[in-house]
């Protein structure tokens, strides 16, 4: 039973159905714990979907502390890490699967790409540090020995980088190398964004704003990274943020009418009479849909309607039916024929034949 669900999760997820994929994996797991493959599969799902990196992270561990010699889990292990910017882990659990796996060049591509992004993070930590303006005297013999001193922590690096938006959401972040998660504090208000990251023996870094515009807080997510703090505020309305901070004064700046600006054709002189093309492009689609059927045509209007109607899951129910039924059963519900094999339904007094070629 478990196997047979896990051969459903891989169709589902061959199909771009990740979500799907995750809860079948999760069914096997809970009918065979002890399969690594199982854990290592939902790993790969789960990097597929957006804010469940950590999840695959998990799943990879699991796989291997099942099986230490899978090499696939190392791969969802530096794959799942690499998304989260945890560079030294990722290679970490690489270099162990290329050695497992000596043969599969996946793992010395990722290992190197895993280089480059290390070597990019110490050369901008170089650039952060303050250099010395003074150079220290040259000791003489009559100079008594010097007596080393403890090392002082090295201070963390807090620098918030210019923001940049979508339509419907602005992105902040906050470059914070090395900083547990939680050392973070992130707090959503209706216009009002607070960032709190606790640093031992320091002071405490804030960043507490008034935002340019209203967000919706609870659509509001933060991520703690290897080198720094992503935020993302959901917009409230759809306008463009001149700033990141409110300033007192300063003017909302409107979203961009695409359509408005499509609409606007140009005009030139003419001795003909002008047409006017709205109009006619309204009359047409008046024809279209008082245009009265029959037959198939009237069928395929019907359904046509109802699939331009439908959001994804309908959409997703009404073609995984009718590609697995052979065109006899036309589903809108995804979660009756999500997780199953839609079976061919011939209508009565007809019989369903298999043709071989």
């Amino acid at each position: 039973m478990a196997s047979e669900l896990a051969e459903k999760a891989k169709e589902a997820f061959l199909e771009d159905d990740f979500d799907v994929a995750v809860d079948l994996y999760s069914k096997a797991i809970d009918l065979d714990p002890n399969c690594a493959a199982f854990f290592a599969d939902r790993a790969q799902a789960n990097i597929k979907i957006l804010n469940f990196t950590a999840e695959a992270v998990a799943d990879a561990n699991k796989a291997i502390e099942l099986e230490p010699t899978l090499a696939k889990a190392y791969l969802r292990k530096g794959t799942a890490c690499m998304k989260l910017e945890e560079y030294s882990t990722a290679k970490a659990a690489l270099e162990k699967g290329a050695s497992v796996a000596p043969n599969e060049s996946k793992f010395n591509k990722m290992i190197d790409e895993c280089n480059l992004h290390i070597a990019e993070e110490e050369k901008d930590l170089v650039q952060q540090m303050p250099s010395s303006s003074t150079t220290p005297p040259l000791a003489t013999a009559a100079d008594s020995p010097p007596v080393p001193s403890p090392a002082a922590p090295a201070k963390p690096m807090f620098r918030l980088h210019e923001f940049y938006q979508k339509p419907e959401e602005v992105v902040v972040t906050v470059f914070a190398k090395g900083i547990p998660k939680q050392n973070v504090n992130v707090e959503f208000g209706d216009q009002i964004l607070s960032v709190v990251i606790d640093v031992n023996g320091e002071e405490a870094y804030h960043f507490q704003p008034r935002l340019f515009g209203k967000i919706i807080p609870e659509k509001c997510r933060y991520e703690v990274l290897s080198t720094k703090v992503e935020i993302r505020l959901a917009k409230a309305e759809t306008i463009t943020w001149a700033s990141l901070e409110y300033v007192k004064g300063q003017a909302l700046l409107p979203k961009p009418n695409v359509a408005s600006a499509v609409s606007q054709r140009p005009v030139y002189p003419s001795s003909k009479p002008a047409k006017d093309w709205d109009k006619l492009e309204a009359e047409v689609k008046k024809q279209e849909k008082d245009e009265k059927l029959d037959g198939d045509a009237a069928m395929n209007k019907f359904f046509s309607d109802i699939y331009q109607s439908a959001d994804e899951d309908m959409r997703r129910a009404m073609n995984k039916s009718f590609a697995e039924s052979n065109g006899t059963v036309l589903s809108t519900n995804w979660k009756e024929v999500g997780t199953k094999k839609v079976e061919s339904t011939p209508p009565d007094g007809m019989e369903l034949k298999k043709w071989e070629y």
